[in-house]
């Protein structure tokens, strides 16, 4: 093997490292959002993480791209996908309240799916056949595991499936921010202005703190602000087909946590949608990556 792919096969391994790591953060950021959740509104959260978190993106920002990345080229772009940020945030974290966490995370799972759609049906990206039948599959998923129309249907299951279509929108919409702006400047302004719009529903929605649970408002900033920063160095070292498809081990941790923490264990439906929502994004995923290459 060459000196070249050595290197190549090590930062690949690195990024792999980065995303598994980077999702077991996220899932105990969750955990604790849905915690918080008992006693506070879904907005207050979202304000408390971001404004805690704000100066340590900052600094990572700093770090990793130098001042350039402190600015801007087309900040009403950000702000717009803040507002997208918090609304999909909010709407994970509404769903957590009342669902289990893994559950949650399976509809979660669906952006992917919304992502393929909304490319092929707004911005008019070519989709062929085969990722079409796959949005359909992935959408079968989430039935199964929504149940529409059966006893075991609840109306806060479309709170995670909102999150997913949510997720997909803002995702899309970093092509139309200034292609001189770095990653690290899309991550600060993100936590930035999700700071500043949830910030301004403060007065409306505010619970007064309990001290007990400050160390679980510090908990969900750091470990989300981390996590995101290892999730953008994950696919900064390795090909997005081979670390995306990590993503799906959410499942595991969501699992874990929620029969841990709650005594959470979901129903076979659950799973057996799961895994039909995961074979569709992965497939989606390789039928990009291979179209790209």
């Amino acid at each position: 093997m060459s000196t070249a792919n050595a290197g190549m096969d090590r930062t690949a391994t690195a990024g792999i490292v980065f995303m598994c790591v980077a999702i077991v953060l996220l899932c105990v950021s969750d955990a604790i959002a849905k915690a918080l959740t008992a006693h506070y509104p879904p907005l207050q959260i979202l304000f408390l993480r971001n404004i805690i978190a704000l100066p340590f993106s900052i600094l990572i920002a700093w770090k990793a791209g130098g001042a350039a990345a402190l600015r801007s080229h087309r900040p009403a772009m950000h702000v717009l996908r803040g507002v997208i940020w918090i609304a999909a945030a909010g709407t994970f974290f509404t769903g957590l309240r009342y669902l289990g966490l893994a559950e949650a995370t399976v509809l979660a799972f669906a952006a992917p799916v919304f992502i393929t759609a909304l490319a092929a049906l707004v911005l008019k990206d070519p989709v062929g056949w085969r990722r079409w039948s796959a949005v359909l599959v992935g959408f079968v998923g989430v039935l199964v595991v929504v149940r529409p129309g059966l006893d075991a249907f609840q109306m806060v299951s479309l709170f995670p499936v909102a999150t997913a279509f949510l997720y997909a929108v803002l995702m899309l919409s970093a092509r139309f921010v200034d292609p001189r702006e770095s990653v690290w400047t899309l991550m600060l302004y993100l936590v930035g202005a999700g700071a500043v719009v949830s910030g301004l529903t403060m007065p409306f929605v505010w619970i007064p703190i309990r001290p007990e649970d400050v160390w679980l408002f510090v908990g969900i900033a750091f470990f989300g602000t981390i996590g995101v920063t290892m999730l953008t160095q994950a696919f900064r070292l390795a090909p997005a087909a081979t670390v995306a498809p990590l993503d799906y081990t959410a499942l595991i941790w969501a699992t874990l946590i929620g029969w841990l923490v709650w005594g959470e264990i979901p129903d076979l439906a659950t799973y057996l949608g799961a895994a039909i929502i995961i074979a569709s994004g992965i497939f989606i995923i390789w039928r990009e990556r291979k179209l790209e290459g």
